[in-house]
């Protein structure tokens, strides 16, 4: 395989114009994740226009603040972040928990991450990360997200009708498929943002609604930055759902950070993973504050420099300011509410396809090949996942309130079900 030729490498700083498009770059891959993460949390949380606009804020000035952190501080490497997916699993699953006691688990499972990742006790718990572990975690954060893609594509408040909304989702995710196949470059990378745009200018040319309005929204606004809980409340039961959870971001991280060592090697690589998980520890203790969902590494980073062929750290630093910049700015994050749910449904549905991707290709590049016993620990685990997800509000409110949390999760259950089958039935040795 030929070697990667680099225009700039990890710690050069391209010319103020390069820099500059390099940013532009960065910001248009950043925005969509934020976007389609924090409207789907936003619209689970609140009904309101302002709460929705609000709740983006602080996200996006979390991620803009987290990467800026991670870049000048932490891992220091070419690294997207942005809201993690499978703490989107764990609100949606917390379902009619209070937000105190959500927001406070989340709080409480970034300081334990930064405690185990600072005192160096995160190594012992790699052990836990087998190519089976790692697949089934993969395909739990998609398969367990179906009930929600469900709700977002065929929403029970739209005037479409569902079977409207169905085959625009098809047609519209299979057009996704066809052009990430078939464009290359900075084209296929930022996918997602002509995607999103492309979609909801149709989607509103053929059903045309209601939108969110501006009225009562300030031109620029601070506001959000006191807007900080404090009013904590513990669950046990929803608190280690969200460790479980917090696991599965630990292993996202440590993959996003390997990913980029391996391309670029730059050296201190222990060092950097202790910083980096650190650093995304304390900024879910900030997002717990704040009460959003946390951030987490993304692991596209490697083919945009591979594509780019520039990897200095320093281009992410304007995508931060920007991110930052679209905090302050409500009347862009209203902008942001004229995308129909079912088109970030459907955008979140091709998402979650590349995160199957991902598992399949860990479960069957695994040692030995893929043998019955490995179908056996990975198929359990999702098919206990699945069928708890798609229980019933009313089955679930028969469990007992301490144990709701976790046994009407179904992303939980898989990973609790996998290690046990990994580390106890099927252990080898």
């Amino acid at each position: 395989m030929s070697k990667l030729v680099l225009k700039y490498g990890l710690d050069d700083v391209p010319p103020v114009r390069e820099l500059m498009l390099f940013g532009l770059q960065w910001l248009a891959i950043s925005v969509p994740i934020i976007i389609i993460t924090g409207n789907v949390v936003a619209g689970f949380h609140f009904n309101d226009p302002l709460g929705q606009v609000v709740y983006l804020q602080k996200l996006f000035f979390i991620s803009g603040l987290a990467l800026f952190v991670q870049l000048l501080w932490g891992h220091r490497l070419p690294l997207i972040t942005g809201p993690a997916t499978v703490l989107l699993v764990g609100v949606v699953a917390a379902g009619s928990s209070n937000l105190a006691a959500v927001y406070t688990s989340i709080l409480a499972g970034g300081l334990i991450l930064f405690i185990l990742s600072i005192s160096g006790l995160f190594s012992y718990l790699t052990g836990l990360f087998t190519s089976r572990v790692v697949a089934v975690i993969l395909l739990l954060i998609a398969f367990t997200m179906a009930p929600t893609i469900m709700r977002l594509i065929m929403p029970s408040s739209s005037p479409v009708a569902p079977l409207a909304n169905l085959g625009f989702a098809l047609g519209f995710v299979i057009l996704m498929l066809a052009a990430g196949r078939l464009l290359t470059g900075i084209w296929k990378s930022s996918l997602i943002i002509w995607a999103v745009i492309a979609g909801s200018c149709t989607y509103l040319l053929l059903f045309p609604g209601q939108v969110m309005t501006s009225q009562g929204i300030d031109a620029v606004a601070i506001a959000f930055l006191t807007d900080v809980n404090l009013n904590f409340s513990f669950e046990p039961g929803l608190l280690f759902s969200f460790l479980v959870c917090f696991l599965a971001l630990s292993i996202n991280d440590l993959g996003s950070i390997q990913s980029v060592n391996e391309l670029i090697k730059p050296g201190d690589i222990s060092g950097r993973i202790t910083r980096g998980i650190s650093l995304t520890g304390l900024s879910n203790v900030l997002s717990g504050l704040f009460g959003v969902i946390g951030p987490v590494n993304y692991s596209l980073s490697p083919g945009i420099i591979a594509t780019t062929g520039c990897a200095s750290r320093f281009t992410l630093l304007p995508a931060a300011a920007g991110l930052v910049v679209i905090a302050l700015l409500p009347p862009v994050i209203t902008f942001f509410g004229l995308i129909p749910q079912t088109v970030i449904g459907t955008v979140l549905l091709y998402v979650l396809c590349s995160q199957v991707a991902a598992g399949m290709m860990v479960a069957y590049n695994g040692p030995g090949g893929f043998k019955m016993e490995d179908g056996l620990v990975i198929g359990l685990p999702l098919m206990l996942g699945i069928i708890v997800s798609f229980l019933p509000a009313q089955v679930v409110n028969t469990f007992p309130a301490a144990l709701r949390p976790v046994l009407g999760n179904g992303f939980v259950l898989g990973v609790l079900a996998v290690l046990v089958l990994e580390h106890v039935i099927y252990r080898e040795g």
